[in-house]
C-alpha cells in the first residue's frame, strides 16, 4: 500500500475565516478541487477562486436554517471510503460520489459563546454538528484523508502544502488525525460540562488542549508537565522557565492574594504553598518590608506577590533578597529595570482572570473533585460568643488572620497583629502543636504577641488552645465553632477577658 497521497480535492467548511485565504489560494494554485458551502463558499468565491457548492454534489439545499448542510452520504462517502478497497471504489462510481482527500474545518465557538454570557438558545446554536462529524470521519480515515480540524493548525498545514505540493505521508495524516481527535474530544467535554454544570451526573470530564513539558516534576527523577493556558493568566516579563514547584507556589500565591484584591496595599511571601510573611500597609514598600519581617529566613527562595503595582522603592528592597518569582498586576519601568538585574528571577504580570470553579486532584485510582472555597469570612458573618467584644482594630486583624488561615495547610493556627502575619503553625497533626509552633516562631523573630489575634481553620475540641494563646498574649480569637465542647473554650475566654468570634465556616486545606 502506498502511504504517500497526492490530494486532488478538498472540502472546506469553517466558522472563522481568519488565515483561510492563503490556504485556499495555495489549494487553487496546486489544482486541487475545492468543495464548500454557506459562508465559507461565499468567502472563497469572493477571492476569485473556483469552488463547487456542496449542494450541487448532494442535490440538496442547506436546510433548517443552516443546521443541515454537509450531513449527506455523498459527502461522508467521499471522506470515509477506503481507497484500497475495490468495493468502496465501485460504490463511489455507482453513486457518483466524489473522492475527498482533504477536510478543513473550524468549529463553531461553543466555549467562547458560553464565556460571553450569551443566552442559552445562542449557546445551543453554537453546538457544531456537521463540523464535528466531518472531523471524526476524516480523522478516522487518516490512511486516505488529511484532516485540518482547527485554525490553530492552518500554519502547519500551509507549510505542508508549500513543502510537498499537495502530497502527504501517512505520518503526516496520522499526526493531523491525532490533533483532530484532540479537538473533537475537547469540544464534547466542554458541551458536557455546560449541560452538567450542576454536577447532576456523577462524571468528571477534564480537558486542556495546551500543555508544556517541564524540566522535571516535584523532584528531578520525576517527569512533569503543565496543562493549561498559562499566558491567559500571566505575562512573563523575565526569568527562567517555571518549574513544577514554582507553578504550585504561584497557584498558592494567586489564591491567597485573591482574598486581598480590593484591599489596601498588601504583599505576601510564600514558601512551599504557605505564607511565611504577609502584611497590609499604606504603601506597597512598607507592606513588603513587614511581610519580610514575618520570616526573613523562610523568605529566601520564596514566591513574592503584590496586590498592586510594584514601584521602584519596593523593587530596590526586593532586589536584596534571593527569590524565585515576583508577581504583581503591574511594575513601574524603573522597578522592572532593577528586578531584571537577576537573570533567573521570574517576573509575572497577573491578568484579571477567573479561577476554575471546580478543584480536582488525583486520589487512589481515580480523582477527587470539589467546589472552590469561595467563602471569605467577613465582619457581618461574625458571631461574638464571649462577654468581651473585639474592638474594630481587632476585628480587622481577625479577618486578616482568617484570610491567611484559609490558604494555609491544615491543621493550622495563624497569629496576626496590626495587619501583619506574626507567625503560623502549618500542616500539623495536632492543633495544639500548630499553635505552639506559631508562638515559638513569632517569638524567635521578636514579635510581641500581646494584643495579637489568633485564627484557627477548624473548631477547638478542648480549651487548651485558647489557654495557651492567652498565656502568650493573644486577646481575640476567630474560629468556625461547631464542637460539642465549644462552651469549654468560651468559658475560659470569659474567665480571662479574651474575646472570641465564630464564623460558622470551616476552612480545611489539605
Amino acid at each position: 500500500m502506498n502511504s504517500r497521497k497526492t490530494a486532488r480535492s478538498a472540502l472546506v467548511s469553517v466558522f472563522s475565516k481568519d488565515g483561510l485565504a492563503p490556504i485556499v489560494q495555495k489549494l487553487d494554485q496546486l489544482g486541487i478541487t475545492i468543495y464548500s458551502t454557506g459562508g465559507t463558499e461565499k468567502f472563497i468565491t469572493e477571492l476569485g477562486i473556483d469552488v463547487i457548492p456542496v449542494e450541487s454534489v448532494t442535490s440538496y439545499p442547506s436546510i433548517l436554517g443552516g443546521r443541515v448542510k454537509t450531513l449527506h452520504p455523498k459527502v461522508f462517502g467521499g471522506i470515509l471510503n477506503r481507497q484500497e478497497n475495490e468495493g468502496d471504489v465501485a460504490e463511489l462510481e455507482q453513486y457518483e460520489i466524489p473522492q475527498i482527500d482533504i477536510v478543513i474545518v473550524d468549529l463553531y465557538p461553543f466555549e467562547k459563546t458560553v464565556a460571553s454570557g450569551a443566552p442559552e438558545q445562542d449557546i445551543i446554536e453554537k453546538i457544531d454538528i456537521g463540523g464535528i462529524s466531518l472531523i471524526r470521519a476524516a480523522a478516522k480515515n487518516f490512511k486516505d484523508v488529511l484532516c485540518v480540524s482547527s485554525m490553530q493548525d492552518y500554519g502547519e498545514f500551509l507549510g505542508l502544502l508549500h513543502d510537498k505540493n499537495g502530497e502527504s505521508s501517512l505520518e503526516d495524516r496520522k499526526r493531523f488525525a491525532a490533533k483532530a481527535f484532540n479537538v473533537s474530544s475537547h469540544y464534547d467535554t466542554a458541551i458536557f460540562n455546560y449541560f452538567n454544570s450542576d454536577h447532576g451526573i456523577a462524571a468528571l470530564k477534564f480537558s486542556e488542549t495546551e500543555g508544556k513539558t517541564l524540566r522535571y516534576g516535584e523532584n528531578p527523577h520525576q517527569k512533569g508537565s503543565f496543562f493549561g493556558d498559562f499566558n491567559a493568566m500571566f505575562d512573563k516579563l523575565h526569568g527562567k522557565e517555571l518549574s513544577y514547584n514554582n507553578l504550585l507556589d504561584v497557584d498558592a500565591a494567586v489564591n491567597l492574594m485573591s482574598e486581598f484584591f480590593d484591599d489596601k496595599p498588601t504583599f505576601a511571601i510564600l514558601k512551599h504553598n504557605n505564607a511565611c510573611g504577609i502584611a497590609t500597609r499604606s504603601s506597597i514598600a512598607k507592606a513588603y518590608k513587614d511581610a519580610l519581617a514575618g520570616d526573613p529566613v523562610s523568605a529566601f527562595g520564596g514566591i513574592l506577590i503584590s496586590n498592586t503595582k510594584i514601584d521602584k522603592p519596593t523593587a530596590e528592597e526586593i532586589h536584596k533578597l534571593f527569590c524565585e518569582v515576583v508577581i504583581a498586576p503591574s511594575f513601574e519601568e524603573d522597578a522592572l529595570a532593577i528586578l531584571k538585574g537577576k537573570k533567573n528571577r521570574i517576573l509575572l504580570v497577573q491578568k484579571l482572570f477567573e479561577l476554575p470553579k471546580t478543584l480536582t486532584r488525583s486520589c487512589l485510582n481515580g480523582a477527587l473533585a470539589q467546589d472552590r472555597d469561595y467563602i471569605t469570612d467577613s465582619k457581618d458573618q461574625l458571631e461574638v460568643r464571649t462577654k468581651s467584644t473585639p474592638s474594630e482594630a481587632e476585628i480587622d486583624d481577625l479577618i486578616f488572620a482568617s484570610k491567611v488561615c484559609k490558604h494555609t495547610k491544615s491543621n493550622t493556627i495563624v497569629l496576626a497583629k496590626n495587619g501583619q502575619l506574626c507567625a503560623s503553625g502549618t500542616g500539623q497533626t495536632s492543633r495544639v502543636d500548630a499553635l505552639r509552633q506559631a508562638i515559638e516562631k513569632a517569638q524567635s523573630f521578636n514579635f510581641d504577641l500581646h494584643g495579637a489575634v489568633m485564627a484557627s481553620d477548624a473548631f477547638f475540641p478542648f480549651p487548651d488552645c485558647v489557654e495557651i494563646a492567652h498565656e502568650a498574649g493573644i486577646v481575640s480569637v476567630i474560629q468556625p465553632g461547631g464542637s460539642i465542647k465549644d462552651q469549654l473554650s468560651i468559658d475560659y475566654c470569659n474567665e480571662h477577658g479574651v474575646s472570641m468570634v465564630f464564623t460558622g465556616t470551616r476552612h480545611f486545606k489539605h
